[in-house]
């Protein structure tokens, strides 16, 4: 039974989705709103979206994919992802797979045409950013792309055939792109390993978009290490994948220990893996009213850690007007001067620490000599630092 949570790739009898509670259809609550037209649809897919009240013009866009069994309206009322667009100001995108295309509602993602640059599922997504974009006014170099399981699955499978659209994915207890092009091979994707190197993992990428030049979408990863519907090798190899296309070290930049038994590690801040122990098959939610927390408690929604709040923060959206123009992160951008009072720096809190300006312990920054307090070690949150005598550095915004 528990395969029939993600996958049910072979043919599924309704008797099988009587068992395992599918509904017949799944009506959305009254502020999800279905979009019927949105362009070209060659993977008959619905679209659906959540819009807060007077979202201004040149927001980000976020793409929702919902996991086996699911709905948009699943995954909108239990993900978090709404809550987080009020607070944040951004809109939703919920695509929906109607059981016409999978008889669990799972999206296509080992199936290449479905999730190949311009052929069926993958296509019909695009053209849903496309509409967003048209409507909105969104901006086009702020759309981003996460998923569970199948979704999930899918969500690779976009970022690898549309990194010129998405600047970053998150993909929740899913698999590495392009790992599977058959219903037999993706059970085999599910369970084993694929002993394939990074540099074999990064080709599967690279193939999909021939000659693209560009930029590569960063990618966090969440895996549960009791997932025995999509074991936690698929994590593994996800990280494998992603950071040889970024051609960056699979030797961890730093780790972090988060809510809910979740351990994050992090990969020159391209990509990142959330490995949540003791957790099983699902999207991982922490319910409550605390800055971190978001989301509700369902059917594969797991309580711990609220992944869509921490994802927000990877694609910086907790960031207000700030913008990610390219799938990479502006580490690199900084700002020194010469005051009569000593030198001043102006620097995202991560190029402070590697700098050794600053330091960060549980995720958080704090200037070197005065312990100020400076939020999240991230490449978005910036701060100018004033050196008043050798190594001792205190917050100076707006002095430098």
């Amino acid at each position: 039974m528990r395969k029939l949570a993600f996958a049910g790739l072979a043919a599924i009898t309704a008797a099988v989705l009587t068992t395992v509670g599918v509904a017949a259809a799944d009506p959305p609550p009254s502020s999800l709103v279905q979009i019927p037209s949105f362009g070209a649809n060659p993977g008959a897919l619905a679209m659906y979206t959540y819009t807060p009240a007077g979202l201004e013009t040149g927001r980000p866009v976020v793409v929702a994919l919902h996991g086996c069994t699911q709905s948009a309206a699943d995954y909108y009322a239990h993900s978090g992802w709404p809550a987080l667009a009020d607070r944040w100001r951004f809109e939703v995108v919920f695509p929906q797979q109607p059981t016409a295309n999978n008889s669990l509602k799972c999206f296509n993602w080992f199936s290449t045409a479905d999730d190949t640059r311009g052929n069926g599922e993958a296509a019909s997504v695009k053209s849903m950013v496309d509409k967003a974009i048209a409507d909105h006014g969104a901006d086009r170099s702020r759309v981003f792309v996460t998923g569970l399981s199948a979704g999930g699955g899918m969500t690779a499978d976009l970022l690898a055939a549309y990194p010129d659209v998405f600047a970053a994915g998150g993909i929740d207890a899913g698999l590495p792109a392009q790992c599977a092009t058959s219903v037999t091979e993706a059970t085999n994707c599910q369970q084993n390993d694929q002993h394939l190197t990074p540099a074999q993992w990064a080709s599967k990428v690279k193939a999909q978009y021939p000659g693209y030049g560009g930029p590569w979408p960063r990618v966090a990863i969440w895996q549960g290490t009791a997932d025995y519907t999509v074991y936690p090798v698929n994590g593994t190899e996800l990280r494998d994948q992603w950071t040889a296309v970024h051609g960056v070290s699979p030797t961890p930049t730093n780790t972090q220990s988060l809510p809910g038994g979740t351990t994050l590690t992090n990969y020159a801040d391209k990509v990142q893996l959330y490995s949540i122990a003791g957790m099983g098959h699902g999207t991982a939610v922490d319910p409550g009213t605390g800055t971190t927390q978001c989301g509700s408690t369902g059917a594969y929604f797991l309580a711990g850690i609220c992944s869509s709040y921490y994802t927000g923060v990877f694609f910086g959206l907790d960031k207000g007007t700030g913008t990610t123009t390219t799938a990479a992160p502006p580490t690199t951008t900084t700002t020194t001067s010469t005051t009569p009072s000593g030198t001043c720096v102006s620097a995202s809190n991560y190029a402070h620490t590697q700098a050794g300006r600053a330091h960060q312990s549980a995720g958080q920054t704090y200037a070197n000599g005065s312990n100020q307090a400076m939020g999240l070690w991230n490449t978005f949150t910036f701060h100018a630092l004033r050196e008043t005598s050798p190594g001792y550095w205190i917050l100076a915004d707006g002095q430098c």
